[in-house]
């Protein structure tokens, strides 16, 4: 199974920001989505960056309060690891655990095409479980 899959299910949706919002920007529109990472776009280039809930936290830790005044740009991830439509699920899920992150960004041309979150994944692994289980009953049922 491939990113298509679970984004065929999910959606392709994204949630971006501006590096030069500020933290505490990104906080709120984190809470108010109910979702763990925002993408980071300039408009110029489809992702500059990635903010995360960890991103915040340990921004906050480190500088106190006073970060979520801050312009995002000061503390997203620069280096994200992106993926592609084509790109097999056990791939990804390797990624994610090397990488210690749980969200990658999926890219076609170029452009966002989706995002995929450790959620997502895990959702999808086990429907794939749940479908080989109920198949090998079945089997064991007509033999």
């Amino acid at each position: 199974m491939d990113v298509d899959t679970i984004l065929s299910i999910k959606g392709r949706r994204v949630a971006t920001i501006e590096p030069s919002r500020t933290l505490a920007e990104a906080a709120r529109a984190l809470s108010d989505m109910k979702i763990g990472a925002l993408l980071v776009s300039d408009g110029n280039h489809p992702v500059v960056g990635i903010i995360s809930e960890r991103d915040i936290v340990r921004a906050v830790a480190a500088h106190g309060s006073g970060a979520l005044d801050q312009a995002i740009s000061f503390f997203m991830t620069e280096k994200v690891v992106t993926c592609t439509g084509r790109t097999a699920v056990t791939a990804v899920m390797e990624a994610m655990t090397e990488g210690k992150f749980r969200h990658i960004p999926v890219l076609e041309h170029g452009e966002v095409a989706g995002i995929v979150s450790i959620g997502d994944v895990v959702k999808h692994r086990l429907a794939e479980i749940e479908a080989e289980a109920q198949a090998i009953k079945d089997y064991i049922a007509t033999a």
